[in-house]
């Protein structure tokens, strides 16, 4: 197989190559087989079709692409060993060059990880960690703010109805009363007293986690910015991707139509992308930095909690891909451990 690696701005490279004609047409069969598994015809079974069917039906083109699919799916991560390439992100394959009994030609355009100089990441961490002050750190539950969160359960727990304006009185009748049989409903509670007490607990927790929470983001976010990195496009692309794929989700799962939202909007998908730009920017270079503390000081997730997290993951979610779970695992693992070095220092 002929290849040429090609240097391209942003830490970004083209693969063109041949893969010759013999290795292609080993793929011949196994191409007919993943093709005639999926389609379906009157009068055979799936799976059952015999191949001069196969071919007749969906055409040599058809046939010659699947072939070209799998001989690169497979051929794909040799190159990358054998060139040793320490890419990322997804790639993006054309095909120059498609003949039954020919070389096939391919261009693949991918990313590399590229070169990044972390600045003293330790002293900065040390320079934020020390400029906080004993008043920040000290997290205080006032009896306003406990009472505030009852009334907002009780709101949540209040049966729905449509009031007029005369009918303010009606509806604070409505929300349900605060009583050791209401609170048992909420949870394992033996009673008002005991709710309260609990309640201020995760009240404290949830300050002292947003004083955590806003003490690594003023770490990370000034690491990120005296860091000096050239962010692959590559990257940046299939973050706003991420973006764009969860905010659809959520519009859908909210009952209404991704293309009505746009038009409510008036604004279009690539409207929104360029919008979002700078946050998948953002992002991309949080996730490479982290990496780069990670590979310095060898900071690796724990593989017992990985496994509890992977068990965990597809115990609430029954369709999720365990590969990519296993990764996401590792990866959320793997920060919370990077974090807490940064917050020692």
């Amino acid at each position: 197989m002929k290849i040429t690696v090609k240097k391209l701005p942003k830490s970004e490279i083209e693969i063109e190559g041949e893969l010759e004609s013999e290795l292609l047409e080993n793929y011949y069969s196994p191409a007919l087989k993943k093709m005639g598994a999926t389609l379906e015809l009157p009068g055979f079974r799936k799976g059952k079709i015999p191949n001069n069917v196969l071919v007749s039906k969906v055409g040599d083109m058809r046939i010659l692409e699947e072939m070209a699919e799998l001989a690169l799916s497979e051929y794909y991560p040799k190159i990358i060993e054998q060139e040793k390439l320490d890419v990322v992100g997804r790639p993006e394959i054309s095909i120059t060059k498609l003949a039954r009994k020919n070389p096939l030609g391919f261009k693949i355009k991918t990313a590399v990880l590229p070169e990044i100089k972390l600045p003293d990441y330790k002293k900065i961490a040390k320079k934020v960690l020390g400029g906080i002050t004993e008043a920040e750190k000290r997290v205080t539950v006032s009896d306003e703010d406990v009472e505030n969160t009852i009334m907002d359960i009780r709101k949540s727990r209040a049966p729905k109805k449509h009031v007029t304006e005369e009918a303010k009185e009606a509806e604070k009748e409505e929300l349900p009363e605060l009583n050791d049989a209401f609170v048992q409903t909420l949870g394992p509670f033996k009673g008002v007293a005991d709710f309260k007490v609990k309640l201020r607990e995760n009240i404290k927790l949830e300050k002292e986690n947003q004083v955590k929470e806003k003490t690594r983001l003023k770490i990370i976010e000034k690491i990120i910015e005296d860091t000096e990195v050239e962010t692959p496009e590559i990257l940046i692309e299939a973050e706003l991707s991420k973006i764009m794929y969860r905010m659809e989700s959520d519009i859908t799962q909210m009952g209404l139509k991704f293309e009505d939202y746009l038009k409510h909007l008036n604004k279009t998908i690539a409207d929104l992308r360029k919008e979002f730009r700078n946050d998948a920017e953002k992002k991309t270079k949080l996730g490479l930095v982290l990496n780069e503390i990670a590979k310095t000081e060898k900071i690796v997730a724990d593989e017992t909690e990985v496994a509890k997290e992977v068990a965990h993951i597809l115990e609430h979610y029954k369709d999720a891909d365990p590969e990519r779970a296993r990764m996401h695992a590792e990866n959320v693992l793997t920060n919370e451990k990077i974090f807490q070095f940064l917050e020692t220092q």
